[in-house]
């Protein structure tokens, strides 16, 4: 009888295929293309509010004219989408909100803007109350209680208003209960039908948001906290089944907020419900990175590895305020 073939040792030279780059190119089992990416602008109305905004070094507030030309730069990059968030007038806050439905607010404004520029970019837009609430809470505040229904009847005036505006995706990020249902059966009824949701279905109570809310203006505003509408970091749970409710009721595509503290959120969706979804790579991440990286701590590479984290978590798509480095880095 033949002796049996033995492989000499160590048979398990795992090494082998991560010799060469086009070995680990082959055997890459998630990849990252910039049309993973959203990318977040800011854009103020406040005359000379544009510039860098001091808490996200190289992220800055632009007029319409810088939005345009961001548009114009997505599209040479091969960024599929831009998220848009309004700098309002904080003179002009207020308790009613109404101009969070104003077809002429800054946000509106943006949308044809960016549309007129570039018709083939999708452009997402934001739905929630605090760029316009003189208290900084996404919903409306009566003796100190956030309210839900009223609020989710100006959350559908919002989105009418953006989608009449000629967004493509909206992002309802307010976090009040049945406010998917609400939009989508007024997008419906308005025959907007093919405008888009990108659900903030499991947006947590974090500190990650510090850095957005001073480029949004909102620093010091805030009154109280929004622990009442956003999910207890602790509750992996209640996210699930805030990403099934609204799916339910008819969101197209879900988020986690924030991304990389919360990847196994972004896991237990993808795998639980198969929808796209997607992460927020939030300002507080931006911001600790970016300024690692400025001061020599960490190399630039750490952000396509923060990237990667969530496409091997399972996330589709990925906003992140690095996109347009990034694309430069993946075409180059």
């Amino acid at each position: 009888m033949a002796s049996p073939i033995i492989a000499p040792f160590p048979a398990g030279r795992l090494r082998r295929l991560r010799r060469t780059s086009a070995l680990r190119d082959m055997v890459s089992e998630v990849n990252l293309t910039a049309a993973n990416l959203i990318w977040p602008i800011f854009v103020t109305e406040i005359a000379g509010g544009e510039g860098p905004i001091p808490s996200m070094p190289g992220v800055d507030r632009l007029t319409l004219d810088g939005a345009r030309r961001a548009a114009e730069r997505a599209m040479e990059l091969g960024i599929p989408a831009i998220c848009i968030f309004p700098h309002s007038d904080p003179d002009l806050k207020d308790e009613s909100c109404e101009r969070a439905w104003d077809p002429e607010n800054i946000g509106n404004r943006a949308i044809r803007a960016i549309k007129e520029t570039a018709p083939d970019l999708a452009v997402m837009t934001d739905i929630a109350l605090d760029p316009y609430n003189i208290n900084g809470h996404d919903g409306f505040v009566v003796d100190g209680k956030i309210l839900n229904d009223e609020t989710v009847e100006a959350l559908v005036k919002m989105a009418l208003a953006q989608a009449e505006a000629g967004a493509d995706i909206l992002g309802p990020s307010d976090m009040m209960d049945g406010r998917i249902g609400a939009l989508r059966g007024a997008l419906e009824q308005a025959g907007h039908k093919d405008v888009a949701i990108l659900s903030y279905a499991a947006k947590f109570a974090s500190g990650f948001y510090g850095p957005f809310r001073d480029a949004v203006g909102a620093s010091g505003r805030l009154v109280g906290d929004k622990k009442t509408y956003q999910i207890n970091p602790a509750n992996r749970g209640e996210a699930i089944r805030c990403v099934a409710r609204d799916l339910a009721e008819g969101a197209d595509m879900v988020m986690v907020k924030p991304g990389m503290p919360y990847l196994d959120i972004c896991r237990a969706v993808k795998d639980q419900f198969g929808a796209p979804t997607f992460a927020y790579q939030v300002s507080g991440e931006y911001a600790m990175l970016e300024g690692a990286i400025r001061n020599g701590w960490l190399s630039r590479d750490v952000v396509i590895e923060s990237l990667l984290s969530f496409r091997r978590a399972g996330c589709d798509g990925v906003l992140s305020y690095f996109a347009p480095q990034v694309a430069e880095a993946l075409a180059g």
